[in-house]
């Protein structure tokens, strides 16, 4: 139980970040000519950011099922490498139907505060998804009855809160590890490249983001990989 409540505990600021993000892609989804419960269905059985924002434009036009089927699978294929890269982390009890069932609950967010922990449980993993997933279907229902009635200037200041709240989840960890450090500085040369150079600014944002985090992790571990606790007893 205190494990689960250390997970619940953790996971209150990626609720409140998600809440406004959320708020944000119901009113996208109403606009877009959904109603309320849809978008709410929408956000509680999918719980993916960029991948809802570029579905729901899909969705409008009639007939666009492989560009929809190409666009999610780039887009979210990057929460197959964080489930793996986290599931070195778990522990004995973290297996089986557990994994079927929590991995629905993995987003950067909760990965990010995840991979903080030594090991990962069942218990503080399910506590660290409750809020997050609450605060996303919350803000969207919210988003979808209410955010038309809201100023501009309010509307695109809760669009950048994620994005804080993202930058305070990592950067005490970059600070106190200098492979973590890499990583991030990597991460973002290589976002920046996607953005701003020809030809690499044509790739869709999921492939990006997956390339990122692939290569990064792939540069780190080559110049900071991590001993095994064999290769440290032998120096």
């Amino acid at each position: 139980m205190n494990s689960f409540l250390r997970g619940l505990k953790s996971g209150i600021p990626i609720g409140l970040g998600y809440l406004s993000v959320s708020f944000t892609f119901g009113i996208m989804a109403i606009s877009a000519g959904f109603s309320w419960w849809q978008a709410l269905i929408i956000s509680m059985t999918t719980v993916t950011s960029a991948g809802q924002f570029s579905g729901i434009n899909t969705m409008v036009i009639p007939g666009q099922y492989i560009e929809m089927l190409i666009s999610q699978f780039t887009i979210n294929i990057r929460y197959s490498f964080m489930s793996v890269s986290l599931s070195q982390k778990t522990n004995g009890r973290f297996r089986g139907i557990y994994r079927w069932i929590l991995g629905f609950f993995m987003t950067d967010e909760i990965f990010a505060v995840a991979s903080n922990e030594k090991e990962v449980s069942v218990s503080f993993f399910s506590g660290l998804s409750v809020i997050p997933y609450v605060g996303w279907a919350t803000g969207t229902l919210l988003g979808a009855l209410i955010g038309g009635f809201l100023p501009e200037v309010l509307m695109n200041a809760l669009t950048i809160a994620i994005y804080a709240m993202f930058i305070a989840i990592v950067t005490p960890k970059a600070k106190s590890e200098k492979n973590v450090l890499f990583a991030v500085i990597i991460s973002v040369a290589l976002s920046c490249a996607f953005y701003y150079l020809p030809v690499l600014n044509e790739v869709s944002s999921g492939l990006a983001v997956s390339i990122c985090a692939i290569l990064a992790a792939v540069l780190a571990a080559v110049f900071f990989p991590i001993k095994t606790e064999g290769e440290n007893e032998n120096g």
